[in-house]
């Protein structure tokens, strides 16, 4: 089943991709996913091709919560092209299976009949895009008039590809491998590297990059931190690990977020260290969970450091701080804290 959803994935954006090269767009779109750079590529690409800048104030329009009404909409998609050939409406962040029975109803009635002139986008970033199978109408119509694509995350091995490449336009070489420890702890997502990358590249003055450079000012994701705190804690050097935390939380982030994904984290690594006991290496974990090789390794190699039952012991002590948060009237940081001096003692003993 996954195999055949990535297939369909691929298949759209690749008649997508062809759609644009041949200046040929279809008439009705649905963009949605994690990797919103894409989204507003391909967004852009469309826009480049139906719309030029000395007409676009009447041929482009652009429909968003603030200004959206099924006669707005209506009325956009039958605009007629003013001294063009074309129109585009960029409908952003609309749930249309959301909207009344009405709408809903004379929303079908739009989108199986869009002008040849016009070309529509429905784009999903803070909104979900989750059809609703209680509207089998209005679902059947979207798949019968339109184009879904979807816009997931990259393989890591076309993001190392595409960092190297943004490096290189900047006149920067960088390895592979700071490359996947860059898009480990931003995310791996293209939006969040094209700004780091920025950063760094307007940072170093060599011409190559070094660690030292990503570290000096690239914001690592809650996961990549966590993943050094625990680092820190393996290593007996509990002080770092309290002060990382401490900054996690003067950074406004939830101490349940937090104690979520120390617990995360924690299961991998108990994972990674049963698989490890199994004989198994990185590519099992890679299967099982569906992390990415950098990652993967990483886990692996840190699981290495302790025990099954050490792994286990953690995983009962984020349970019972979560207890705790959820029940007690200690400061959710405080216990935030106890419990990294309970771990770091855990480790000490195994």
């Amino acid at each position: 089943m996954a195999k055949k959803q990535e297939q369909e994935r691929l298949d759209t954006l690749q008649l997508l991709k062809s759609a644009i090269r041949e200046k040929r767009p279809d008439r009705l779109y649905f963009f949605y996913g994690e990797e919103v750079f894409l989204l507003q590529y391909y967004l852009g690409q469309l826009r480049k091709i139906l719309v030029d800048e000395l007409t676009e104030s009447f041929n482009f329009h652009k429909l968003t919560a603030e200004n959206f009404d099924v006669q707005e909409f209506e009325n956009a998609v039958e605009n007629l092209p003013m001294m063009a050939e074309t129109t585009m409406v960029w409908v952003d962040d609309i749930d249309i299976f959301s909207l009344s029975e009405s709408e809903r109803e004379r929303m079908m009635g739009i989108i199986s009949d869009i002008p040849e002139y016009c070309t529509v986008v429905f784009t999903y970033e803070t909104v979900q895009w989750k059809p609703d199978g209680r509207y089998k109408k209005l679902t059947d119509a979207v798949t019968r008039y339109g184009t879904v694509v979807e816009f997931p995350k990259q393989q890591l091995r076309d993001l190392v590809a595409w960092t190297m490449r943004h490096f290189a336009a900047n006149k920067k070489r960088i390895s592979q491998e700071l490359c996947a420890y860059l898009i480990d702890i931003t995310g791996g997502t293209m939006t969040a590297l094209a700004g780091e990358i920025s950063k760094i590249c307007a940072y170093s003055g060599a011409d190559e990059i070094c660690k030292a450079d990503i570290d000096a000012v690239t914001e690592p994701v809650l996961d990549a931190i966590v993943f050094q705190i625990t680092d820190y804690l393996a290593r007996g050097d509990g002080a770092t690990a309290l002060n990382m935390l401490h900054q996690l939380l003067k950074m406004q982030e939830e101490p349940l977020a937090i104690l979520g994904v120390i617990g995360a984290h924690f299961r991998k690594l108990g994972t990674a260290r049963i698989l490890l006991d199994s004989g198994k290496n990185a590519e099992d974990l890679m299967r099982l969970t569906g992390m990415r090789d950098y990652p993967a390794r990483k886990t692996i190699a840190a699981a290495r450091q302790f025990s099954a039952r050490f792994y286990q012991c953690v995983s009962e002590l984020v349970l019972e701080t979560d207890r705790r948060i959820k029940t007690s009237y200690d400061e959710p940081e405080r216990l935030l804290e106890l419990l990294l001096m309970q771990i770091a003692q855990e480790a000490q003993r195994d």
